[in-house]
């Protein structure tokens, strides 16, 4: 086991499959340019036998060589220009983001265990701290909303590995004894 408590050599994969993912973008832009390039100079040269004589030279090159060249970079180009109308004119990504937060019960309307504890603590401190009734019945609210979200299969796996990685997790003053039995109890499918 390493120090992160990741044994190396899976740790080594992930790091390798990362770094696939992010030349993924620049490998596929050469791979289209390539692709197509070759595509179209073939039915180009059909129609054009010249290009391959020895004798057919454009700015010192052999005319094929110059025409693939040409081929590549403009499909290269057309390609980013795809990329640039996708971002800057039409903003698809925008609409992507809104359909991401909105698919994500974390930004709906349930709690991610550590976002859940700073809630909680923040509501308690507020609580404690205000006079005013309505703050207190909101305050109640969203340690009760908490709560809620104590039934969590995400909030069990949150203390089965604190438990795990930090010795046992306390009860946590807006939870009673029987929630906590129950986070550690949960049977997680998917834990290797």
């Amino acid at each position: 086991m390493s120090d992160s408590g990741i044994p190396p050599m899976k740790k080594w994969m992930m790091r390798q499959y990362w770094r696939m993912q992010q030349s993924q973008s620049i490998i596929s832009l050469i791979f289209w340019a390539t692709t197509l390039s070759l595509l179209i100079f073939e039915r180009l040269e059909a129609s054009n036998p010249q290009w391959g004589r020895a004798d057919s030279v454009m700015i010192g090159l052999p005319t094929a060589w110059v025409v693939m060249g040409s081929l590549f970079i403009g499909v290269g180009l057309g390609v980013l220009t795809v990329g640039w109308l996708y971002d800057r004119v039409f903003s698809l990504w925008t609409a992507q983001r809104s359909v991401d937060f909105e698919r994500n019960p974390f930004w709906t309307y349930a709690l991610a265990p550590v976002f859940m504890m700073n809630m909680a603590l923040n509501a308690e401190n507020l609580k404690r701290s205000s006079d005013d009734e309505k703050m207190i019945e909101q305050m109640d609210w969203i340690l009760n909303w908490c709560k809620h979200n104590a039934q969590t299969e995400i909030f069990a796996r949150s203390v089965q590995n604190w438990d795990r990685e930090l010795g046992e997790t306390p009860t946590f003053w807006f939870l009673d004894e029987t929630t906590m039995s129950k986070a550690r109890a949960k049977t997680i499918e998917d834990d290797s």
